[in-house]
């Protein structure tokens, strides 16, 4: 939040360092909340609460490498990365992305309530739904560079921020390795239930721990030591331009225009100066005629 912050007094308007502020924000809530469920094991409202923080966070990273993805994608081919099927396509996966948070925190809250086992069975089959297809959209980043990299260029490199492109196609691709790894765990231990009395070893808190928060622990961390900031920061109007290029200040067009004029006014002194030189010259002739 810190780092936002100081983005912002910079006029340096960087969206996904809000979304990872606010990760971080989600994270805290969700281990105050923990906490709190350990002291008072009997509180089903406070159990609730930690089980959709802990479950909803996650998903600001999706976004994150979703757009970073694309970041990279319009810069290696512009007209298919700024063209309308992409557009389409990638608020498309921003709108799965929030009908699945939506499904998520449904099957969790619901399926403390219903008592019925035919609506608790539609609830978990909705619960695993939202769950399948946040993996899939964790692991989503790497095709998408994949293809970046592997299509012809027809044109050079639309760069943007600082640092190498190879920098940044390293990072994404591995915080998405790291994410789509505890997606999948967390799916995974989703789909095969033990009683509570004979948990398996996917269930424990150690493992929830180790292959979830200690894993998004390490991607928050490589954002951050790494400035993506600076690494994927592009100029603002890229999208009404369709290019990550900086534009022409308006004080530079007004300097151009400036010597335009001037150079205006001095072919006009020398048309000037040609007229009276040949005034001059017909008086001369005039005179020797005389």
């Amino acid at each position: 939040m810190t780092q936002h912050i100081r983005n912002l007094r910079r006029s340096h308007m960087f969206l996904p360092s809000g979304l990872m502020a606010a990760y971080s924000m989600t994270r805290v809530v969700a281990n105050v909340m923990r906490i709190a469920w350990a002291r008072n094991p009997t509180n089903m409202h406070v159990a609730l609460a930690a089980a959709v923080f802990a479950n909803a966070g996650v998903l600001l990273l999706f976004l994150v490498n979703i757009l970073f993805s694309r970041r990279l994608l319009r810069a290696h081919h512009p007209r298919l990365g700024w063209g309308t099927p992409a557009r389409v396509v990638f608020r498309g996966l921003f709108v799965v992305l929030g009908v699945s948070l939506v499904m998520v925190v449904a099957g969790i809250v619901y399926s403390s309530y219903i008592l019925d086992p035919l609506a608790l069975s539609r609830m978990r089959s909705c619960y695993l739904v939202a769950c399948t297809t946040l993996s899939v959209l964790s692991f989503l980043p790497i095709p998408i560079i994949a293809l970046a990299l592997a299509l012809p260029r027809k044109n050079n490199i639309d760069s943007f921020g600082f640092g190498s492109m190879k920098t940044k196609f390293r990072l994404v691709t591995f915080s998405s390795v790291l994410l789509a790894f505890g997606s999948i765990f967390r799916t995974i231990a989703a789909y095969f239930r033990r009683p509570a009395e004979n948990p398996a070893w996917y269930h424990t808190k150690a493992a929830f721990y180790c292959f979830i928060f200690v894993v998004e622990l390490f991607v928050i961390y490589t954002y951050t030591f790494s400035r993506v900031g600076r690494l994927f920061f592009v100029p603002n109007g890229s999208g009404t331009r369709q290019s990550y290029a900086q534009a022409v200040f308006p004080v530079q067009a007004s300097a151009s225009s400036g010597g335009s004029h001037s150079d205006t006014d001095t072919s006009g002194d020398d048309t000037t100066l040609g007229t009276k030189n040949e005034k001059a010259a017909q008086t001369k002739i005039s005179e020797s005629q005389v």
